[in-house]
């Protein structure tokens, strides 16, 4: 009997190969039970009110989060506990949010908006979205949209408003930790990414947007290089989560990360398993 270990299976040795995978990682990533497909509803509460699609009555809760009333028949469970009577449920933005079961493939979770305001988002593991999936569009790993710029950063970070779908034209704050340019064609481009956890979020878009790409923009995550540049591999550009469902409310493309030209590189669209727009 032989003691060696199992092998394990080779790393992706070169960029077509690990674009493979990204690729099957994100088709993956989007039908999770709380993926991108799964989510049904986002409701703001601002007083005592039923939610669409799940039982109870949700009101606001005055230390922040929301109240949930149900009976035990209506089989809400808030953090591992069955709910018969009133409990708070903390959202996102506490040191220990709460999770939220209301059946064996929907849950949910609470959100925090501007001033105070809190949102239950609904998750349906077998959602409409799902069952209707056929994957995610994009075009084929190219080199050439592997671009080298520049990032020079500001002390203390910046601030940009970001206007949001769903916001009317209001924006919101969001830090911008430094300086990104690149060159395509000649012309040099002033970016601006926010703070994204350790990354920084590109949102932009191009030529291509309402043609071969998804109208609103796509976003790009990226990490500056040790030696003051920085890699925008728009290979790895993906649809924002509004792409997959309209009950989120994502950030629109800057005016300065508007680019007139195609960037024909990334993530298309979401298509159903007929190969139209899955919405």
């Amino acid at each position: 009997m032989s003691n060696a270990a199992p092998s394990q299976p080779a790393a992706p040795a070169t960029p077509e190969e690990r674009y493979r995978v990204f690729r099957e990682r994100r088709d993956l990533a989007a039908v999770q039970p709380q993926g991108p497909l799964a989510l049904v509803n986002t409701q703001w509460v601002d007083a005592e009110q039923t939610i669409w699609g799940v039982p109870g009555r949700w009101a606001p809760a005055p230390e922040g989060g929301l109240l949930v009333t149900a009976t035990a028949a209506d089989g809400i469970t808030v953090d591992g506990e069955l709910v018969d009577g009133t409990v708070r449920v903390r959202g996102k933005d506490d040191a220990a949010p709460s999770t939220i079961v209301f059946d064996d493939h929907t849950t949910g979770f609470v959100i925090a908006g501007d001033e105070g305001a809190y949102a239950l988002r609904v998750w349906d593991a077998q959602s409409e979205g799902i069952q209707n999936f056929g994957g995610i569009d994009a075009f084929d790993y190219d080199p050439a949209w592997v671009v080298t710029g520049t990032f020079r950063e500001i002390e203390g970070g910046t601030t940009l408003g970001f206007e949001h779908l769903k916001d009317d034209g209001k924006t919101r704050d969001e830090v911008v930790p430094g300086e990104i340019r690149f060159t395509h064609d000649g012309v040099e481009y002033d970016i601006a990414a926010f703070k994204s956890g350790r990354a920084l979020q590109l949102v932009f878009a191009d030529a291509t947007n309402g043609d071969s790409t998804y109208s609103v923009g796509r976003f790009l995550f990226l990490a500056p290089n040790p030696d003051g540049s920085i890699t925008l591999d728009f290979n790895t550009a993906i649809l924002p989560p509004c792409a997959f469902s309209y009950n989120f409310n994502c950030p629109l493309p800057p005016k300065q990360n508007r680019f007139p030209f195609a960037i024909e590189a990334g993530e298309k669209n979401v298509l159903a398993k007929d190969g139209s727009l899955l919405h």
